[in-house]
This record gives C-alpha cells, sequence and structure tokens, in this order.
C-alpha cells in the first residue's frame, strides 16, 4: 500500500466566520439539503455539508429556527446534534426560491483566497524527481537514454513540454507515466465560493482519493487519529487530467450549467497540482494558434483568468504541468513565438530493432507467449524490411494480441509461428 505525503489538514472552523462562507448561504444550502432529503438529525445535517455541527451548523440551524423555516421534531438521542430537524412550509418555499437561483447541494464551498493559498502551498513546482526516480517511473518502458536525459529536468521544471513523434511510439504512455510517478498527495475542496457562486471542483471522473488516515502508517497524511479538521477538502493523488481531440475553446473556461445553476471547473484548474495533457495536439476542432493563444498568460505568469456568466473576471491559479502530445509536426502546427513558449520539446523516435526486440520479449512474457528470436526475424524480414514498414513501439503489443486471438480461435497454442505471425500481420497492418 503506497504512502502519501501531503501536507497537515486546515483546521476545522469553529465559528460561522470562520468558514469564510455567509451565514445567508450556509442557511440556503441546509435548508436545500433539508429539502432534498427530508427529516435529518442535526449532525447528518453537519456530515452533508462537510462542516462540524458545534459553532457552525448549530448557528445555522438556530437561525432557519428563528425565522420559522425549520423546527425540531423529537430527538434521536442527547444533545441537539442528535435532535431531529424538518423543513417547514415556509422553509420549502425559500428552498425552491433557492434551488431556482442554484440547485448546487452538497459539501460547503471554501473561499478563492483559500483555495488559491492552498494551491501556492503544494504546488506542483515544488518536487523535485530524481534520476534513479525518474528510471524507476519509467522502467516498463523501453526507452533510450536520449529520452530519459530530456524527460527528467521537463518534468522537474513543472511548467509546459512538447512530445512530438510518429503515431504508436508511446507518447500518451510516457505521459501517463509520469502522472503516475508524481510523488505525494494534495488537499482540494469539494467546490469553490465566488460572490455565492458555487464553482464544483473534486470531480470523482478525473481525482483519485486517498485514505487520509492509512491504517498502522504514522507517516501517511496529515490527519491523526481523533484529529477535527476541515473536511470541506478531500485528499487526493496528483490529477492526472487528459483530453484529445475533443477538447473546445469553451471547455476552457468556467462550464455553467444552465439548468442546475452552477459552475463545473475546467480542466486545466481540476488538474491544479499535477499533469494536464493535451493529447492528439492539433486534431481539435478548434485550430492549434488559438489554443496555444489561451494559454500564453497563464503558461507564463502561473495565473489564469476565467470568467463567471455575469461577465466577472476571476484569478485561479495555473499550477499544473501541461503536456502536448502530438503526431504533426510542431513547425507546421505553431510558429516559433508559440514554441518559445513551451519550454521542452522533446521527440518520440521510432524504436530502434534492439528496442524493438526488447519490447516484443516483454509482451511475449506478459501474455504467457514463448518469446522466439526466429519468429522475431521472420516477422522483421517479411513484414519490415521487405515492405519497407517502419517500426512502432506499439506493433509488438498489438501483433501478438491479434495473434493470441487467432489462436484462441483455431484452439491452438499461442506461438510466435511463421503462420500465426503472418496471419496476424495480415489482419492488422493495411495492404496497399
Amino acid at each position: 500500500m503506497p504512502t502519501y505525503s501531503a501536507l497537515p489538514p486546515q483546521p476545522e472552523p469553529r465559528s460561522v466566520e470562520e468558514t469564510g462562507i455567509n451565514l445567508a448561504f450556509l442557511a440556503d444550502l441546509v435548508l436545500k439539503v433539508m429539502y432534498t432529503r427530508g427529516f435529518l438529525m442535526g449532525h447528518e445535517i453537519a456530515e452533508a455539508v462537510k462542516l462540524p455541527f458545534a459553532g457552525v451548523i448549530d448557528r445555522v440551524l438556530e437561525y432557519l429556527r428563528r425565522e420559522h423555516l425549520t423546527e425540531v421534531r423529537g430527538s434521536g438521542g442527547f444533545g441537539e446534534s442528535s435532535y431531529q430537524y424538518v423543513i417547514s412550509d415556509e422553509g420549502r418555499s425559500r428552498a425552491r426560491e433557492s434551488m431556482d437561483q442554484s440547485q448546487y447541494v452538497g459539501p460547503a464551498p471554501v473561499t478563492l483566497e483559500a483555495y488559491t493559498k492552498m494551491c501556492a502551498a503544494q504546488t506542483i513546482k515544488d518536487f523535485t524527481i530524481t534520476e534513479e526516480q525518474m528510471r524507476r517511473g519509467f522502467a516498463h518502458l523501453v526507452l533510450n537514454e536520449q529520452i530519459l536525459a530530456q524527460l527528467g529536468p521537463a518534468i522537474n521544471s513543472g511548467r509546459s513540454m512538447f512530445l512530438f513523434g510518429e503515431a504508436g511510439n508511446g507518447k500518451t504512455t510516457i505521459a501517463d507515466a509520469i502522472g503516475a510517478m508524481l510523488p505525494g498527495a494534495i488537499w482540494i475542496p469539494y467546490a469553490v465560493n465566488v460572490d455565492n457562486h458555487v464553482i464544483k471542483v473534486y470531480d470523482e471522473l478525473h481525482h483519485r482519493s486517498v485514505p487520509e488516515k492509512l491504517d498502522g502508517d504514522e507517516n501517511a497524511p496529515g490527519v491523526r487519529k481523533g484529529e477535527r479538521y476541515d473536511k470541506r477538502w478531500v485528499l487526493i493523488r496528483r490529477p492526472m487530467i487528459a483530453v484529445g481531440g475533443e477538447l473546445m475553446l469553451e471547455s476552457l473556461d468556467l462550464v455553467y450549467d444552465t439548468t442546475v445553476k452552477f459552475y463545473e471547473a475546467p480542466y486545466q484548474m481540476k488538474a491544479n497540482g499535477g499533469i494536464f495533457l493535451i493529447d492528439d495536439f492539433g486534431r481539435q476542432r478548434v485550430s492549434p494558434h488559438a489554443l496555444l493563444n489561451r494559454w500564453i498568460v497563464p503558461l507564463e505568469k502561473r495565473v489564469d483568468f476565467l470568467t463567471l456568466a455575469t461577465g466577472r473576471k476571476i484569478d485561479v491559479p495555473f499550477d499544473t504541468l501541461v503536456i502536448f502530445s502530438t503526431n504533426l509536426n510542431p513547425d507546421q502546427l505553431v510558429d516559433e513565438a508559440f514554441l518559445r513558449r513551451i519550454r521542452y520539446k522533446i521527440f518520440v523516435p521510432d524504436p530502434t530493432w534492439e528496442d524493438f526486440r526488447e519490447i516484443m520479449k516483454r509482451h511475449a512474457a506478459t501474455k504467457n507467449i514463448q518469446y522466439s528470436e526466429d519468429g522475431l526475424r521472420y516477422l522483421v524480414m517479411e513484414h519490415y524490411i521487405k515492405p519497407k514498414r517502419k517500426p512502432r513501439a506499439v506493433h509488438p503489443r498489438d501483433i501478438l494480441d491479434e495473434l493470441m486471438d487467432i489462436a484462441r480461435f483455431r484452439d491452438v497454442p499461442p506461438k510466435m509461428s511463421q503462420e500465426l505471425l503472418d496471419l496476424s500481420c495480415n489482419t492488422y497492418f493495411l495492404k496497399r
């Protein structure tokens, strides 16, 4: 089980004022929770919005009772946190009005100022990956020394890099490996509040939460047994967010859903503290020039400017290692001025025949196929040298996958025989 070092968690707020969120906003949020879930005890409401009952939620409920928006209906135990609360008719009316403004129901947001400070405290630029760590992280790949020598400084820069080369040579796999070797874990908020607008940050699709305390591990992240902390923050692995040809310019700004009436953070904001991979760069429905124009200020200033539906612009941290991956010639995509802003340009070449052999051996071993030097020589001569075909790093895996499919269909053992290799290549490669 891995250990994830992280900053200590934020202290639990002891009052409404310490949350940074005003009482009216919290009252509306609690009303919406009760409106959607029905009867709730005080501690259940506190758990739903990720705020402590004592000092915060008890004050919110006191305000709601005073305004005749909620009332107490019995008790499920000792203390006010065990009181059962129910929403009144007036409360339902108020909740519906609040839902018309925003249907966000969930953990209370943090302030933009708190989010900005947290990003700065756990910036991706603060870590250094050593050559030994990098070699361990890339051990499952067959990469030449020149690429390894270039990748190390590029990763440590925490800024941007261009991976380019022919399709099928492992650019995306390299980016994934970089993401996997990022050290530590970071705290991110479930949501951020800006002028009572909610921006949802935590995304279960892109973020991988980690235990806030690993059993029996004293080196685990900051939460210790019995420690009270601000549960509006969730501990995650440093994110690795990848987008491809579906990327559009508008998806790099705040995404306002007119149905639920709150914002979804854009990809680059969700990638803060980690990696943002733009795969198949140049294949998007927006021009590379327009995309890079969008990145000029963030790449240089490490600050992004996002726009609310009201027209107000806000500054948010841009703390991500941006990786552009493409199988197109960078010179044909963008001009020299733009390329200067991409700090590292790393060419991922076709594998040498020695590399090709090693890749074939590794994939044969993982698929329980006996490796054959004779089979490899036949494959290279008949399906590469004679047709003048260039090798790609992905070919051994794909050819062996097809070989296994054919062997299973024929009910014969999968092996690197001339017959099975021919059948596999005949369907894998286009015949011209």
